[in-house]
């Protein structure tokens, strides 16, 4: 398992303008080197995969909506000013903004902050958090900003609670040039739900599809020689998921060690917490002594975590 220690200050607390200004530490076998994302290495016939996915204004009253479920209902996180509110109890009605209830069912697959729940009066919940909804914050951010500032430029289906933050970085200039150096760039969706403070809960169940075109352009980079990047983890979680699972669905796959990445060769990814569980899925791709190496030169750099943070390009 990879441990280290945050310094203080580590917390990016505001997003950085523009957006493709933050570093970005390369790390490969041969070595680490250190960049701006605006410089991000890739080569022709590269193939960089993206998360369309956009970002909900998912937290509303005291509750982060982390996703909906195929019945109607929400699973929701209820909230206290400091982390998860462990408190609820089943049946408990939650008043939420514009006259509507939650009710607090059961626990989500056994998780204590996550409960299924029911909303009356009845109502989509992304026509719901549309309306009365804010984009999920935590308190390393000193600031309040509009939800424009949690979605990648090319965000395109709403659905995740809070953003697919590795893909912040890029902008439409970056993007082009990338495809003019004859980089192919192929999408896929997976809505993301809200993040786990708990050390070493595993990933849940997440909504995702992947679009046939994209698995050929997978298919076509392994045999050309070119490298398949993915940015951020929830696409490598798609991706993979296709492996066994099919294109579209619920994906319970958890990648580590024990299970490493099948389609993936390189991984673009911001700089997860200690105790989270994406580390170990950095490690189904890039491997422990790699990403253990990168995590030692981040936190000797200062370089700073979080969704408005830096980022790394591991490639195996």
């Amino acid at each position: 398992m990879i441990t280290f220690a945050l310094p203080a200050g580590s917390e990016a607390i505001a997003p950085a303008k523009p957006r493709d200004s933050v570093r970005l530490l390369v790390a490969r076998p041969a070595g680490i080197s250190h960049h701006r994302f605006r410089n991000l290495p890739l080569e022709p016939g590269d193939l960089l995969v993206v998360n369309t996915s956009a970002t909900l204004p998912a937290a509303v009253g005291h509750v982060h909506v982390s996703t909906w479920l195929d019945d109607g209902s929400w699973v929701v996180e209820p909230r206290l000013p400091d982390g998860p509110d462990l408190s609820r109890t089943p049946g408990e009605v939650v008043p939420l903004p514009g006259g509507y209830f939650l009710t607090l069912e059961e626990h989500y697959l056994g998780s204590p902050r996550l409960w299924r729940a029911v909303v009356t009066p009845d109502v989509p919940v992304k026509t719901y958090l549309t309306a009365f909804g804010r984009p999920i914050r935590y308190s390393y951010v000193t600031g309040s900003y509009p939800l424009a500032e949690y979605q990648t430029v090319y965000a395109a289906e709403p659905g995740s609670a809070e953003m697919p933050s590795a893909g912040r970085p890029f902008t439409t200039r970056l993007l082009t040039r990338l495809m003019a150096r004859g980089v192919t760039i192929a999408p896929l969706t997976l809505h993301t739900g809200v993040s786990s403070p708990e050390q070493n809960e595993p990933p849940m169940p997440e909504r995702y599809d992947v679009p046939l075109p994209t698995i050929r352009l997978v298919e076509h980079a392994r045999l050309t020689g070119g490298r398949v990047v993915a940015v951020g983890t929830t696409v490598v979680r798609a991706l993979e998921s296709t492996v066994d699972d099919g294109l579209s669905g619920w994906t319970n796959l958890v990648l580590g060690p024990d299970r490493p990445a099948q389609l993936v060769t390189g991984l673009i990814t911001g700089l997860h917490a200690p105790e989270a569980s994406h580390l170990a899925l950095l490690e189904a791709v890039a491997g422990t002594d790699l990403v253990k190496a990168a995590y030692e030169e981040a936190v000797r750099e200062r370089y700073l975590w979080h969704e408005f943070g830096d980022s790394m390009l591991l490639l195996p």
